[in-house]
């Protein structure tokens, strides 16, 4: 399992798709993972911060999690199977839950987790930062939240559609 990072959140033109870049830690790769609409505006918001925002619905995870004894370590992007990538939220003690990537990648950002991806997901489609993003891949936060905004604002559900 290699540790990632968030590098952007882009809008994919042809599909008009909110998309997540993420980016090894220690290394070259990326990947880029879609998302589901509802998803990509929490994570648009960046990490929790209860004094700048009202609480979301992923908010209370954690907080329930750890009412409960327990503690979520990160989430894992496990496989990537027909195009569709699985994930796990990995809590202590080596249990793991499968959770659809946008809502473990939501949790994951909004409470600063760590993010982990199977080696042979980025060994299949890991393309290198520097190729995709030949100026940088971390943009300013501001600038990502721009982009994401103008996206949702001109979207409509018929964007969605297959």
């Amino acid at each position: 399992m290699r540790a990632m990072r968030v590098l952007r959140l882009v809008v994919h033109a042809p599909s008009r798709q909110p998309v997540l870049v993420l980016g090894e830690v220690d290394g070259d790769r990326c990947v880029p993972v879609f998302l589901r609409g509802p998803q990509a505006q929490v994570i648009s918001l960046g990490a929790r911060d209860e004094e700048v925002q009202p609480p979301l619905t992923q908010d209370v995870i954690v907080p329930i999690v750890e009412g409960l004894g327990r503690r979520i370590e990160g989430v894992e992007i496990t496989e990537l199977s027909g195009g569709t990538f699985s994930a796990d939220i990995v809590f202590d003690a080596g249990t793991r839950v499968a959770a659809r990537p946008s809502d473990a990648l939501s949790i994951a950002v909004r409470d600063s987790l760590p993010i982990g991806m199977a080696e042979d997901i980025l060994d299949d489609v890991g393309q290198s930062i520097a190729e995709l993003f030949p100026d940088g891949g971390d943009a300013p936060p501001e600038e990502q939240i721009k982009e994401f905004r103008e996206f949702i604002d001109d979207v409509t559900p018929d964007d969605f559609k297959d």
